[in-house]
């Protein structure tokens, strides 16, 4: 097992290093002309990123002070997305490039035609132009094969109606004065300039330098709007669940449903008072909280966790451990929350006036003596009524089955958080997220109201849910 251990560690570790290296190369080397502060520069930024990276992710297991947490979360969980989608980029870039660099070639050789065409003179100009091209040397060879008594004679300039040929004599030589300038050496190309004849060198720099700017831009771009949405709170998504044992009067009852808040050195107070804010702005029958609310201990977080005593709803808020809590103290926590005024569910039930509320702690409590308990919180009850259960993670479905629940509401996946990892989260889950039926028994997932390790979403927003649900009574 150690030894399938270090060689699954050392394929991630090989992975990481040459994407980093593909990146480097795109971004830095490929866009320069030769060593220098950019190429240097580029080895600190990613090294420097990966540095942080890791230590944000040691400061918070490991309980450093919580300062020195929050200086490094921010730009370490943020480099860790932008290296993501880096890395995107730049694979995506090399799909393109061929594309690029073929249309810049063509180009530059239609302009390579077009100036290899003759220049035609005007009519009229055949003297002039015999003036140009004929050598100097005509006349002097002339001049030597003419007898010398010849010499003497006056000579006659040609008529305007004489022989065109007769003008070939050499021009006479131009004074100093008139000599023309040395030419000045043209500049350089510019190699941004796309519509210059580029030398091949040139054209590979200009490909080069326009992909790795579009996949600089395209990941930023996606960092920045996916911190955006997280920033920005999450919104209000209603479902409609009908349960076949509800009764009628119970139609239309409404539970607000929020999961991984992930309180922490980068989500505070701040972000939780507007889950606060949106889930009372429901005005909801009861409040789920189903796990993963921080990330640290109550010493650090409380303060942040505060608001969480303004949740109102007419049956109260309910909480259930999530992986998290036994990361940063399972028993502190439940007494914390317990104190704000919400009631821990652990492996517990009770009974509302039209259906049963069961909660079960996390399977992450197993190594701790505290796991999931389905037979305490649900062997004794009257399958006659319905039953909603509170259990962090999907992969707790099967036990619900088992056990007759009528309804789980779950969260854990973040929905993914970052694609493509939803493509990772989704093997890993019987539901991603959303509402899906497993025999008698459906299961509702939540994406998430916050966001662990980077503060970002894409193509999984944040969300907190209005589950009604539906009498098929009524």
């Amino acid at each position: 097992m150690v030894i399938v251990f270090a060689l699954v560690a050392l394929l991630v570790l090989s992975v990481l290093v040459a994407g980093n290296w593909l990146v480097w190369r795109r971004l830095f080397r490929d866009t320069t002309r030769g060593p220098g502060f950019v190429r240097r520069a580029g080895v600190v930024v990613i090294a420097g990123g990966w540095a942080l990276t890791v230590g944000a992710l040691v400061a918070e297991r490991a309980g450093a002070p919580f300062l020195l947490q929050q200086i490094l979360a921010w730009p370490g969980f943020l480099w860790l997305a932008l290296s993501i989608y880096l890395l995107l980029g730049v694979l995506a870039g090399e799909l393109l490039r061929p594309l690029l660099r073929r249309w810049v070639e063509r180009r530059a050789r239609a302009e390579e035609t077009v100036g290899e065409q003759p220049v035609l003179a005007p009519a009229g100009a055949t003297a002039v132009t015999a003036l140009t091209t004929t050598p100097a040397t005509t006349s002097a060879t002339t001049s030597a094969t003419t007898p010398a008594t010849k010499s003497a004679e006056p000579q006659t300039l040609p008529s305007s109606s004489a022989p065109t040929s007769a003008l070939t004599a050499a021009p006479p030589s131009p004074s100093v004065s008139e000599k023309a300038p040395t030419p000045t050496p043209a500049p350089d190309p510019d190699p941004t300039d796309p519509s210059r004849s580029l030398a091949a060198p040139t054209r590979r720099l200009f490909v080069s330098r326009v992909v790795a700017g579009a996949a600089a831009a395209a990941a930023v771009g996606t960092v920045g709007y996916g911190t955006h949405g997280v920033l920005r709170g999450p919104k209000v998504k209603r479902v409609t669940v009908p349960l076949a044992k509800l009764p009628r009067a119970a139609h239309g009852y409404r539970i607000a449903v929020v999961s991984d808040i992930h309180l922490g050195p980068v989500l505070g107070r701040g972000f939780a008072q507007k889950v606060v804010d949106t889930i009372n702005g429901t005005q909801p029958d009861l409040i789920a909280v189903v796990g993963d609310l921080v990330d640290g201990s109550v010493k650090d977080l409380g303060p942040a966790a505060a608001p969480l005593a303004q949740l109102r709803a007419r049956h109260g808020a309910f909480f259930v451990t999530g992986n998290h809590e036994y990361f940063s103290g399972a028993e502190q926590w439940v007494d914390e929350v317990r104190r704000l005024g919400l009631r821990p569910l652990e492996n517990a039930r009770t009974e509302l006036p039209h259906f049963d509320l069961a909660g079960v702690n996390d399977v992450a409590g197993e190594s701790e003596g505290q796991g999931p308990d389905f037979a305490k919180a649900l062997g004794d009850r009257d399958r006659a009524r319905a039953c909603v259960l509170l259990a962090h993670q999907p992969v707790q479905i099967h036990d619900a089955v088992d056990h007759g629940v009528d309804l789980q509401l779950s969260g854990h996946t973040h929905g993914g958080q970052l694609w493509p990892g939803n493509l990772v989260a989704d093997l890993a889950n019987p539901t991603l997220a959303g509402l899906e039926r497993y025999g008698d028994t459906q299961l509702y997932v939540s994406r998430g109201a916050g966001a662990w390790g980077p503060p970002t979403r894409v193509g999984a927003p944040s969300d907190i849910t209005v589950i009604e649900l539906a009498s098929r009574q009524a």
